[in-house]
């Protein structure tokens, strides 16, 4: 039987001459016998891996050392605080490191003599609240009873709050968080152990640091460090100046308030409102005034609503009043940019940044103000904040004229001004 298959003898078929060959596949006009692969493409793929990886090493390690590096910028700026005092007694014959040594002991004595006078100020109220509770309690349930006509008694109160389960859970928590409160407590102990080490290295060594920056840079770049260096300490000092000098400020009116309503231990309440208040950012104040109200609610519990009302109002007039011109003066920054940088530097690094945002601000003003080329501005009106020397009489001069324009209003003569 014949074959069915049309293509096979067409396939056996002899190409004629002259007649054109069969289509083949595609061929590539750039492919040359033997090519092969750039020799730079792997170079640049591994390069690019390498610079990944870098990448992601170094973000790593940041990371990680993220409370590291905050500390050591603490302890930077603790350390130009302090370099003015170094400074003074090194100048006087005392060595860096012992006048370094001296001033920390001043500061660790009055802080531990502050911290223990007012623990155990703290401890004396917290045990009079404790013996006085009762009292106030049937001072609080008499004067529910006699305005609301109820019949409330104080053992029935007591034995209700013993008997409630948002007391036993409040006690459960309690023992289980006393771990992670002692951890806490552990590793705020280590950073301030870590920043007081590297303020009291960088204090002491201030003037190797400084040559040691130096050595690295050409001669006109050792001026513009050394001048920024200078600048630095003078405009943390003023920061820490203007601190105090608030501090001192909100103590002193706290302390006639509180000696007025009688308060007990009212210098101590008074300074601990005066560094707690400026020292602490965001949160300072709050946590300043809760003590005074505490020890108030003491002696009468009214006097707490007094302490309060007061501590909003002076923080009032601190925020607007005397902060903005105080800072200003010392740091030599507008109120506006001091706000600001404060603002930026608690979303950046937290408390961190709120209490050096300022003096990092004013320091980068002044340096960067060295180089700044300015002019004289011009005497236009403009700048002055009005349109010209007779800017309020020319407008009421045209509203005197599309006044006198409406019908039936007689027009002004020549050199009548319409006043009588």
């Amino acid at each position: 039987m014949a074959s069915t298959d049309e293509t096979g003898p067409a396939a056996q078929q002899p190409t004629l001459p002259g007649a054109p060959s069969p289509a083949g596949p595609p061929v590539d006009p750039t492919a040359r016998p033997g090519a092969r692969m750039p020799g730079w493409l792997p170079r640049a793929m591994v390069l690019a891996l390498a610079l990944v990886a870098v990448f992601q090493l170094g973000s790593w390690a940041f990371h990680q050392l993220t409370g590291l590096l905050l500390n050591i910028l603490i302890a930077f700026f603790l350390a130009l605080a302090v370099e003015p005092a170094v400074s003074w007694m090194a100048a006087r014959g005392v060595r860096r490191g012992l006048g370094t040594f001296l001033v920390f002991l001043g500061i660790l004595v009055a802080s531990a003599g502050f911290v223990t006078l007012l623990g155990s100020m703290l401890a004396g109220q917290i045990v009079k609240i404790v013996e006085d509770f009762p009292e106030y309690l049937d001072s609080v349930i008499n004067w529910v009873n006699a305005h609301f006509h109820t019949e409330l008694r104080r053992v029935d109160i007591q034995e209700g709050l013993l008997r409630s389960d948002w007391l036993r859970n409040y006690v459960q928590n309690s023992a289980t968080g006393v771990l992670d409160v002692s951890a806490q407590v552990l590793g705020g102990l280590f950073q301030l152990l870590t920043v007081g080490l590297f303020s009291f290295y960088f204090a002491a060594d201030g003037p190797r640091l400084r040559r040691t920056v130096c050595s690295m840079l050409p001669p006109a770049r050792q001026a513009e460090v050394l001048r920024a260096w200078e600048i630095a300490v003078i405009k943390t000092g003023g920061y820490l100046y203007s601190r105090g000098l608030m501090a001192l400020v909100s103590g002193s009116a706290h302390y006639v308030l509180l000696e007025f309503l009688e308060v007990p231990y009212a210098p101590v309440l008074a300074v601990w409102v005066g560094l707690v208040s400026q020292f602490i950012p965001t949160i300072g104040t709050y946590l300043a005034g809760a003590l005074p109200m505490l020890i108030a609610f003491t002696v009468a519990p009214w006097y707490a609503l007094w302490v309060l009302i007061f501590v909003v109002i002076y923080q009032q007039f601190e925020n607007y009043v005397l902060q903005p011109k105080l800072t200003s003066r010392t740091v030599d920054i507008h109120p506006a940019v001091a706000f600001g940088s404060v603002v930026a530097g608690t979303a950046l690094l937290g408390a961190v940044g709120a209490l050096i945002a300022i003096p990092a601000v004013a320091t980068l003003q002044a340096f960067l103000g060295a180089y700044v080329r300015r002019y004289d501005v011009t005497d236009d009106p403009r700048v002055l904040g009005h349109r010209g020397p007779g800017g309020e009489r020319g407008a009421f001069t045209r509203v005197r004229r599309l006044w006198a324009r409406r019908p039936g209003v007689p027009r002004p003569r020549d050199g009548d001004t319409g006043v009588s």
